[in-house]
């Protein structure tokens, strides 16, 4: 059985829902999110958790035989940057602390295609050595913290390390107005009748739906043996704004969207993540373009209001 903790969240059901699909048994904790989305409802086992209880996180394992584990819990920084990183630090310690104690197979866990920021080639790749450079984002801070602490904490033990560089992920699930991704939002308002503010049409770069993010980890623990301990995740190719617009018009009706033209910094490329590593050991491809993706998010909404 495997463990994807923050299972309720978008990248973690899409996780659960492509381990089950591959045959797995999935357990997934939630500690504050209680609905089970419909995709997932009677394939995996909730369990609600606060994976900062170090002795509540070891005791699934007098219900569960855990396997491997996929950290994907976190919260959401608040004004006090210290409870912040206190909070998901104690637990991505008690996750490791459970994936030594338990001996399993691998233990997953997420960081951030922001880890690169500073490198100017693009695409990013694992191979290149992560800069020093100062971070937009406490999120994204923790995430270049977590390597070394994962790392570190499982040498000796037997257990697998994981690095989960994650991409811009987007799609079922996510908050239709986060600040984290600009297309959510920019589809809510055309799906409410709004024009949406105008965006840059060459502007974009890396992107990634949710379903193949998820198939993406699900694959990366469903392997027979890796051959690295770190792993982009992502679609592999860059997107444009002007993608986006077209897959809107695509399938709505008199739909047309105003683009500004070019890039709103001026010529260059913006970054996006190298996949070959993650195709290489496990067979990924993307399922969606742009295109799809949008139109099965668009479909999905007009059911459920995330």
């Amino acid at each position: 059985m495997i463990l994807v903790t923050g299972g309720l969240g978008m990248i973690g059901a899409h996780t659960a829902h492509a381990l089950h699909d591959l045959g797995h048994e999935v357990v997934v904790t939630s500690h504050r999110r209680a609905e089970v989305p419909s995709f997932l409802a009677g394939k995996v086992t909730v369990e609600r958790l606060d994976v900062t209880d170090r002795a509540a996180f070891l005791a699934l394992a007098d219900r569960h035989d855990i396997s491997d584990i996929v950290h994907l819990a976190g919260s959401i920084p608040g004004e006090d940057p210290v409870r912040f990183f206190r909070t998901d630090t104690t637990g991505l310690l008690n996750a490791l602390d459970a994936a030594r104690t338990w001996a399993v197979r691998r233990f997953a866990v997420a960081s951030s295609l922001g880890v690169y920021i500073g490198r100017t080639e693009i695409p990013w790749h694992e191979e290149l050595a992560l800069p020093t450079a100062q971070l937009p984002h406490r999120i994204i801070a923790f995430k270049k913290a977590v390597e070394p602490l994962t790392t570190h904490s499982l040498q000796g033990a037997g257990v697998q390390p994981v690095v989960l560089r994650i991409g811009s992920t987007w799609g079922p699930l996510m908050d239709p107005e986060s600040p984290f991704n600009p297309i959510p939002p920019y589809i809510s308002a055309v799906l409410r009748g709004e024009k949406p503010r105008p965006l840059h049409a060459d502007d974009g770069g890396d992107c990634c739906y949710a379903p193949d993010a998820g198939r993406a980890i699900a694959l990366l623990m469903n392997a027979q043996t890796l051959q690295h301990n770190t792993y982009n995740v992502s679609s592999g190719r860059p997107a444009t704004n002007r993608e986006l617009a077209n897959a809107l018009e695509a399938i709505i009706p008199d739909l047309r969207l105003n683009l500004l033209p070019g890039r709103q910094n001026g010529p260059g490329d913006d970054p996006y993540l190298d996949t070959t590593r993650l195709t290489r050991d496990t067979g990924y491809v993307p399922a969606f373009d742009v295109a799809t993706a949008v139109a099965d998010y668009v479909a999905w909404r007009a059911d459920n209001p995330r």
